[in-house]
């Protein structure tokens, strides 16, 4: 016996140093039957099933070592019959995959839930839709911006503030608002911002959100994503991108991607007049001349609102909301706001970040930490290109020659009295 325990120790190091030799460690298994250890022997042949799944030596070998009795008997342990398959006849692998389960780890993974026929989950699962509870943000917090604020009064909070008036004047709470502008503005916060006014959930869409590979998912997720918001209403329903998932259809060649802005379409109607009650649908675009004519028609995204680079009194309040963690002195807000005219929100947080970076290269390099100051921020506003100057470009040309209908008065009110014309 104790030739058989060294030998149990040689085989034990030797498999250290080569754990996945098959051969060696179902030697070691055999020898570990021997002797009267069952577990152990049990545990070794788990362990090459893992490496080799389908050795018909190692099943063998744990079916005896669980059908073996203990040391304790004086009996031989008998030896089961072999089915045709390769494994012991009547053998219980549900209770061997329970002795073995700290040893070896599954093989396959139960899915938590059923998918669908074509692998994409539960197509009736509203809760996939991330909603969120209504938010702290409010239109104060927007800085400056007060033509845009009049116009969302105008359109949404005024009629949910005043039921009695609403009602008197037949004013529906159905509607939709369609914000564009240049990137970088702040038309996703402001999005939020009326969520928060009106104390109504929020539910985001992107064209990812939506986009299926699948014939008929696309159109089922923009489904779901308004069953969703009419169940948890009053709620915003925010389109990102609209000329992404609203483009026009003239100009796409792909059947699904029309077939989802029919859908899309289907959803703003309603399938009655009550149907959309409470829900509000807020889009943005940086491109409202490729978003298909007839989103815009009345009942649907029927008004349109142009955000644009904010303000002075915006420009301060971002620039104070990006330098409030920051080590400053001596920065002068208001004259800082006026030498950022023409910046985007995006580029004012860009200024920000590069005088942040520059103090701290000063300060490594001297090794003595500095403050940032007004040169660094002036510094970093001079190297900054405004982003908005590209979009202008294009929506220029847009504002003056396919100015359909006044669509983009607005555009060309501001472009002229920029001087950009």
């Amino acid at each position: 016996m104790s030739e058989d325990t060294g030998l149990v120790k040689s085989l034990r190091a030797a498999l250290a140093g080569a754990p996945e030799d098959v051969t060696l460690r179902l030697h070691l298994a055999e020898l570990l039957l021997v002797t009267g250890e069952q577990d152990a022997a049990v545990s070794e042949a788990a362990v090459v099933l893992q490496y080799a799944p389908g050795n018909a030596k190692a099943r063998d070998l744990m079916a005896r070592a669980m059908a073996a009795p203990g040391p304790a008997s004086a009996e031989a342990p008998p030896v089961q019959e072999r089915s045709a398959a390769g494994g012991a006849a009547g053998f219980d692998w549900r209770a061997a995959e329970g002795q073995v389960r700290d040893v070896v780890p599954p093989r396959f993974v139960e899915q938590e839930a059923p998918l669908a026929v074509d692998g994409s989950g539960d197509p009736g699962d509203a809760d996939a839709w991330e909603v969120d509870a209504p938010g702290t943000v409010r239109l104060a917090d927007v800085g400056g911006m007060q033509e845009v604020k009049d116009r969302l009064e105008a359109a949404f909070l005024a009629p949910m503030r005043n039921p009695e008036l609403r009602k008197l004047y037949g004013k529906s709470l159905r509607g939709g608002l369609l914000l564009y502008g240049p990137p970088g503005c702040g038309k996703t916060f402001i999005a939020r911002a009326v969520a928060g006014e009106l104390g109504a959930s929020f539910l985001s869409v992107s064209v990812n959100d939506v986009l299926d590979m699948w014939i008929g998912n696309s159109e089922r997720n923009m489904h779901e994503i308004f069953a969703t918001a009419r169940r948890q209403a009053p709620c915003v329903v925010f389109l990102d991108e609209l000329d992404a998932l609203g483009g026009k259809r003239s100009r796409t060649q792909h059947s699904g991607m029309r077939n989802t802005v029919n859908q899309l379409l289907t959803e703003l109607d309603g399938i009655d007049a009550q149907a959309n009650e409470g829900v509000f649908v807020l889009a943005a675009t940086n491109l409202p001349w490729d978003v298909d004519l007839a989103l815009r028609r009345p009942g649907r995204l029927d008004r349109t609102l142009l955000v644009l680079p904010p303000d002075a009194p915006a420009r301060e309040a971002i620039l104070r909301y990006h330098l409030r963690d920051r080590p400053i002195e001596n920065v002068d807000l208001g004259k800082l706001a006026k030498a950022t005219d023409g910046l985007s929100g995006a580029d004012l947080a860009h200024v920000c970040e590069s005088a942040a970076e520059t103090a701290l290269l000063d300060s490594a390099r001297t090794g003595t930490v500095r403050m940032i100051g007004m040169k660094d921020l002036l510094g970093a506003v001079k190297a900054v290109v405004p982003s908005t100057e590209a979009w202008f470009s294009s929506a220029r040309n847009v504002a003056m020659f396919a100015n359909e209908g006044g669509m983009y008065d607005d555009l060309l009110a501001y472009l002229k009295k920029k001087r950009k014309l």
